[in-house]
């Protein structure tokens, strides 16, 4: 074990994979011979290694990835993952990440279907006039704002596992309620409610998947999550052309309500699934699919990358988030990114040309979300390699600016306006992105984390209630007076209101004078730990020094030693 210590601080030299860099071997000169022989002897006792790490993070300590799976792992973390901490991370792959991205597509394409039975049947069958369409739409969100806020509260009191399945199963039935409607009347009493038992889960899966992953893990899981939207439009968009094709008028009912009907019977195993599917929180789990050994793991892991588990919520405790930054940081740009939303009026623009069926009304749409998936996993997968969100977020911000503009020019030639429609879908990893960051940015606080989507969602759907009925208006669709141009606007706004949040997270670690980790979190200056062995630190060894300008040498050798371990 001496041996091995001492290779790694002489003959490797401690160089980066990719961008070889003589701080390594600096460091590791600096390393005094008593330093590594008290190393080596701390290891050799199996109790904590010469970072403090729990014994059960040390069992893959010997792993070295090879070649191949160096490479896969630039495309899906897991390839160059460690045996135990790989068929960890797969496990939540397989039963929380699968889970969570079927119920949002579900859930979806209950909202994708409200846009796509309009413009096929509904809005003939229910006599329904033009700006009605929004009115269902205001209906959903408030509904999402009465619901949001108090499911979190809930959520803090009964478990994931129990709580979200529950809402999906009543949400489930809303749905197929809304197959029996006679009247735009009924449409708004369903759709209140199916927005309300639908606002706990964005919230809460981003809570609990934030519980679970680390850094270079989450923003590709959250990515997907939040893609699941994109899959469930281009399902919508297919289904609804198919059922529209084989099922409108079947045993008297109409295709539109054939969808719902559809869309709610799907929901219910979905929704039992998540009893067994859900694992709750690593302090709290009691998940089948995860052994004894595998939840000490997981506290372990979230531990060693200072992300604090759940606590006991007090009012004093929701009083001090109000009197500090940390809640308008992020719910100002969220709510900007929620009521900018643009790309549902696309059908009514390839309606109004009067060149295309039905079918292909539904189907053109598809394409935009197809850019949402793949835009949402290439700056996902950037963010977390790079380990940096404000860059890719901005990039995210951008393309929706760039298409609301083009909008509100609107004379532009036909070939650019379709592209003008589709391109928001590249900024639909915004979301994702900004709910990974503040994952990071507030680890100290599980239930802050969990709170602040819910705030967001909530004044974000009040805000949706009534600003689309006064800037986009039906009667004067596709071209609206003032709608593009207001949400140029609100973009611009949006981009400047998270360089804004980068600036105060970086303030507030000088504040508080907090260090950031070997994974890039920030930390209180003694809760340093080790990094995971398994996973690249995609930060480097410079994000050790404290945001004051002293140099800690104590941790940065520490770093030193163990990023050495498995960089070859």
């Amino acid at each position: 074990m001496e041996h091995q210590v001492a290779q790694h601080k002489g003959l490797h030299g401690f160089e980066h994979p990719d961008n070889a860099s003589g701080i390594y071997s600096d460091l590791a000169a600096a390393i005094p011979d008593s330093y590594v022989e008290n190393a080596a002897s701390a290891m050799e006792n199996q109790t904590q290694d010469v970072l403090g790490r729990d014994p059960i993070l040390l069992e893959d300590v010997e792993y070295r990835p090879t070649k191949y799976q160096r490479i896969m792992g630039r495309l899906w973390d897991t390839f160059h993952k460690p045996p135990k901490e790989r068929k960890f991370v797969q496990r939540l792959d397989f039963y929380l990440l699968l889970y969570s991205m079927l119920s949002f597509i579900i859930k979806t394409l209950d909202s994708g279907n409200i846009s796509n039975a309009f413009v096929s049947g509904m809005k003939e069958e229910l006599a329904l006039n033009q700006q009605e369409r929004n009115l269902f739409n205001t209906a959903f969100d408030l509904g999402g704002l009465i619901g949001a806020i108090p499911s979190q509260f809930i959520l803090m009191r009964i478990r994931p596992s129990i709580w979200l399945p529950s809402c999906e199963i009543i949400w489930s039935l809303l749905v197929m309620g809304m197959a029996s409607s006679k009247s735009a009347r009924d449409v708004y009493i369903y759709r209140f409610f199916v927005g309300m038992t639908q606002a706990v889960a964005y919230p809460g899966f981003s809570m609990v998947l934030g519980s679970w992953y680390l850094p270079g893990e989450l923003a590709k899981r959250l990515s997907l999550y939040d893609g699941s939207y994109t899959i469930a439009n281009m399902m919508a968009g297919y289904l609804q052309a198919l059922v529209y094709a084989t099922l409108n008028g079947k045993y008297g009912l109409s295709g539109w309500r054939w969808l719902f009907l559809i869309d709610g019977i799907i929901g219910v195993p979905v929704a039992i699934f998540g009893y067994f599917c859900i694992p709750d929180f690593p302090t709290t789990t009691r998940a089948f699919w995860l052994s004894n050994d595998l939840r000490k793991y997981a506290v372990a892991r979230m531990a060693e990358a200072g992300r604090k588990p759940p606590r006991k919520l007090t009012w004093r405790r929701v009083w001090g988030w109000i009197k500090t930054w940390r809640p308008y940081g992020y719910v100002f740009p969220y709510v900007l990114f929620a009521i900018t939303s643009t790309y549902s009026y696309f059908n009514l623009w390839l309606k109004s040309l009067d060149i295309y069926t039905v079918e292909q009304v539904n189907l053109i749409p598809t394409g935009g979300f197809a850019l949402g998936l793949v835009s949402a996993y290439a700056l996902a997968n950037l963010s977390d390699r790079t380990g940096k969100r404000c860059p890719w977020l901005l990039i995210a911000i951008f393309f929706r600016f760039l298409s609301s503009l083009l909008l509100a020019i609107w004379y532009i030639p036909f070939w650019l306006k379709m592209i003008a429609f589709l391109l928001p879908m590249a900024g639909e990893p915004t979301w994702a992105l900004l709910t990974t960051w503040i994952q990071e940015v507030f680890q100290d606080d599980a239930e802050l984390r969990g709170i602040l989507p819910a705030v967001g969602g909530a004044l974000g759907s009040g805000i949706k209630a009534g600003l689309p009925l006064a800037l986009f208006p039906t009667d004067q669709a596709p071209k609206y007076k003032f709608g593009y141009k207001v949400t140029t606007v609100i973009i611009f706004v949006e981009f400047w209101g998270v360089v804004w949040f980068g600036y105060m997270a970086k303030r507030e670690l000088k504040q508080r004078k907090v260090v950031l980790n070997q994974f890039g979190l920030p930390v209180l200056q003694g809760e340093m730990l080790a990094c995971t062995y398994g996973d690249l630190n995609p930060f480097g060894v410079e994000k050790i020094p404290l945001e004051s300008g002293e140099t800690d040498m104590n941790e940065v050798k520490d770093l030193a030693i163990t990023d050495a371990r498995w960089r070859d």
